[in-house]
């Protein structure tokens, strides 16, 4: 329970963090000058997307980390038997963890208005993510075909449930940043039009991959000695 509450505290204070950044706490009501005279309050719908992912991305967080602990709950069952990972997640991280990269790219292609450049960093990007889900889909036939089935053992039924619900979000993800790719392609000499969208894309997907990041710690057996560690510091 100690390492949940870390991990909460954690995700609140990066939220934290992120309604400062978006100038939740400064106060408009005492900058002086015309409106059109201040460059952030002109941003101000860029910056009402952001705080928008923010809160969702926080709900998502927030959903995740009660799914973390009922699996570190029920891990002390006697009926327990975790589930021996598959060779090919260490692939599909490396697959996501490259997706999150060329979006990043993508980021600073659409900032120098370099379109072409952006356009293959956002092709990268896409095609990366749909090899993770391939990956994640393979990972579980790997599975069913040894054995692992949803309802034999409670570690299948969570890893089978974690994992799927996380790969729906990066199928929900791909949506948006297949319609990203296309506005890009139709925007080929005004990347500027779009730096918002790639903006919200990359900051999906860094967030996406923190969370796999996480699950496959737990799924690996990491976290038990992290746990373990959180109830040393606390007691």
């Amino acid at each position: 329970m100690s390492a949940i509450l870390i991990f909460m505290a954690g995700l609140f204070g990066i939220i934290a963090w992120w309604m400062v950044r978006q100038r939740l706490t400064s106060k408009p009501w005492l900058e002086t000058g015309l409106a059109g005279d201040a460059p952030e309050m002109r941003g101000s719908p860029a910056t009402a997307a952001k705080v928008g992912l923010g809160i969702f991305l926080a709900v998502v967080g927030a959903l995740f980390t009660l799914l973390i602990s009922a699996y570190l709950t029920r891990l002390s069952g006697s009926d327990w038997w975790s589930i021996p990972i598959p060779r090919l997640l260490w692939v599909n991280t490396a697959a996501l963890a490259a997706s999150s990269v060329a979006l990043q790219w993508a980021k600073t292609e659409a900032r120098l208005g370099r379109s072409e450049m952006l356009n293959t960093a956002l092709a990268v990007a896409f095609v990366l993510a749909v090899l993770f889900l391939a990956g994640q889909l393979l990972a579980w036939r790997q599975l069913v075909a040894a054995g692992y089935f949803l309802a034999d053992n409670p570690s299948n039924s969570f890893f089978y449930m974690i994992t799927g619900l996380h790969g729906l979000h990066i199928l929900g993800g791909l949506f948006v940043l297949g319609r990203t790719t296309i506005r890009a392609q139709a925007a080929n000499r005004a990347p500027a039009r779009i730096r918002l969208s790639v903006d919200l894309c990359a900051i999906y997907w860094h967030f996406m991959l923190v969370v796999w990041l996480v699950l496959f710690a737990l799924f690996a057996g990491w976290a038990n000695s992290f746990a373990d560690l959180c109830r040393q510091l606390v007691t």
